[in-house]
């Protein structure tokens, strides 16, 4: 187990240059791959969206292309900063090497989109010539040098005698958010670990208590401005928040982004008097909000989404009455306000039809879930992502003042929707990476305990590397995740960086997910083990918040229109 010794690692500084000339070198491949799709994805010298859809292996491969190689942009940067701040470790060296070292391999080998889709860089346009006199001797040194068995090997060593923290090496966060997260931290470990996975098998709607706790810790405030009752803290802080309440449980994780939502929507929107009503209350965690956008047709088409509202009466009297149907609401039993996509104007086609209502509803309970008039509803039952309960609704007449229309001008709801995703996917992708390391956890605890032919089976290296792949993988989610929550702090345009966020963490929760059932053997098949709760919770990531599928199109878009 002593097969990569510090003393036998190449210096950091050779590393993180050599890394980072990895980098440099992908963006020049990027770069070509780009242009090539665009010429495939052409008509008449510009981008045709007909053709992405044509094309969609070529084009969301070229976003997971584009995914990677900011990946590996992003790790190279978290290398640099460490050693700046003379916190770059063994194992943080370890992680850089076998990251880099495999997904620079993937992106010449393939990489895989989905379990069964693999997109090659000749299906991008670039054929054997093109992709070889890419291929850098940079990229053929971290090829060959990064993600080695005794590298895996030797962080699993180290891995072994952590002390389950929530992450493996240093996340690169400076103390106050490191503050942050061991707050949460604690209060994860005591409040909900201990009774997470009776929730899950019991579907159990989280209690109360607990949503209370989170309120004084500020977790439903912590982006919102101060002067509107909130904690006014950065994207980066809902990531750190968003982690550590998902890696006890999902749920938990998953109740901060319906205020997340709400709150994103009524500032990006909302008049001043609804800003001063609503967000102190949403802050507070006095008023619970839930998102109500999708259909049963629509899913990501809300162009075509049908349930309307009609305006009736006069003044202080007027009401709008809502019509329609609506599926996989997410704890809408328990919310006291629902932020409702709706047809405001029957007679204008797609999108600008639509407006948003803040939809105010009483709290229901299992006996009676929803005590008021016009609104119905029948739980969905769902493999995991429990805790909250998803619903499909029928509204026939529901009632919403009229001056609850967002902004009080009608046509603007999908304008304000689209204002609200960037930072719902980032926080997604902080949920994923708090899945991840959950199942990075339990898989690393269960290697060390189960013995088989009289030895832990964290000694056998199909195990020790499942692991080491694990850790590896959710450093570079969890950098990705980091990027696109700064440039959203930062008041830039990060449609393109939330998605590859997303895109790539889902898929990594995924993947730690399957691999610690994997390493459980039967007992991950087991109802009684955590590992089957992970599994469950881990595959909604990539559906939700916009599917993967959507998500490549989103970036394929941007990188053929020119976004960087």
């Amino acid at each position: 187990m002593s097969q990569v010794a510090t003393a036998t690692l190449p210096a950091a500084s050779d590393t993180i240059a050599l890394v980072s000339r990895v980098a440099g070198d992908l963006e020049t491949l990027l770069a070509a791959a780009t242009a090539a799709v665009r010429e495939r994805v052409s008509e008449n010298g510009k981008p045709s969206a007909a053709l992405v859809d044509a094309e969609q292996h070529a084009a969301h491969g070229l976003s997971w292309l584009a995914t990677y190689v900011t990946g590996v942009r992003e790790a190279a940067g978290w290398a640099q900063r460490l050693a700046d701040e003379g916190k770059f470790g063994e194992v943080e060296h370890l992680l850089l090497l076998i990251a880099v070292g495999e997904y620079t391999a993937q992106i010449f080998g393939g990489i895989p989109m989905s379990q069964n889709e693999i997109v090659r860089l000749a299906d991008l346009g670039l054929d054997a010539a093109t992709a070889a006199g890419l291929r850098t001797a940079a990229i053929d040194e971290i090829i060959a040098t990064g993600n080695t068995p005794a590298a895996r090997l030797r962080l699993v060593t180290l891995m072994k005698d952590m002390d389950g923290g929530s992450s493996i090496g240093a996340t690169g966060l400076d103390d106050t958010l490191e503050a942050i997260r061991s707050e949460m931290k604690r209060f994860a470990d005591a409040e909900v670990v201990p009774y997470a996975h009776e929730w899950h098998l019991r579907n159990q709607y989280i209690p109360l208590e607990v949503i209370a706790g989170m309120a004084q810790l500020g977790v439903f405030g912590l982006t919102i401005p101060e002067q509107y009752g909130g904690m006014g803290l950065s994207k980066v802080s809902m990531c750190v928040v968003s982690e550590e309440l998902s890696r006890a449980y999902i749920g938990v994780g998953s109740l901060g982004t319906r205020s997340e939502i709400a709150a994103e929507l009524i500032l990006g929107g909302g008049t001043e008097e609804q800003k001063q009503y609503w967000l102190p209350k949403i802050a507070s965690g006095e008023i619970l909000p839930t998102a109500v956008f999708t259909e049963p047709n629509t899913g990501s088409d809300l162009a075509s989404l049908r349930t309307r509202a009609v305006r009736e009466g006069e003044g202080e009297n007027a009401v709008w009455k809502v019509y329609g149907n609506k599926t996989w609401i997410t704890h809408p039993v328990r919310a006291d306000l629902m932020t409702m996509l709706v047809r405001t104007k029957p007679d204008v086609p797609g999108y600008r039809g639509l407006s948003i209502l803040l939809a105010e509803k009483p709290r229901g309970d299992d006996a009676n879930p929803f005590p008021v008039e016009g609104l119905t509803g029948s739980e969905i039952e769902v493999l995991g992502y429990r805790g909250m309960k998803e619903y499909e609704l029928a509204f026939d007449g529901f009632k919403v003042k009229a001056s609850n229309l967002l902004g009080g001008v009608e046509g603007e709801g999908f304008r304000q929707l689209m204002q609200t995703f960037e930072a719902a996917r980032i926080q997604t992708a902080a949920r994923a990476v708090g899945v991840a390391q959950a199942a990075l956890e339990v898989g690393l605890r269960y290697a060390q305990e189960r013995i088989q032919f009289a030895k832990p089976i964290i000694s056998f290296p199909r195990v020790s590397d499942k692991l080491a792949m694990m850790a590896a993988e959710l450093m570079i989610a969890r950098q990705l995740t980091y990027f696109a929550a700064r440039a959203k702090d930062q008041g830039k345009r990060c449609d393109l960086e939330a998605g590859m966020a997303k895109l790539l963490a889902a898929r990594i929760a995924w993947s730690n997910a399957d691999n610690a059932v994997q390493i459980h053997g039967g007992n991950g098949f087991a109802l009684e083990y955590a590992a089957s709760r992970l599994l469950c919770d881990a595959r909604i990531l990539s559906i939700f918040e916009g599917a993967a599928e959507i998500q490549a199109q989103v970036i394929a878009r941007r990188l053929v229109e020119g976004g960087n």
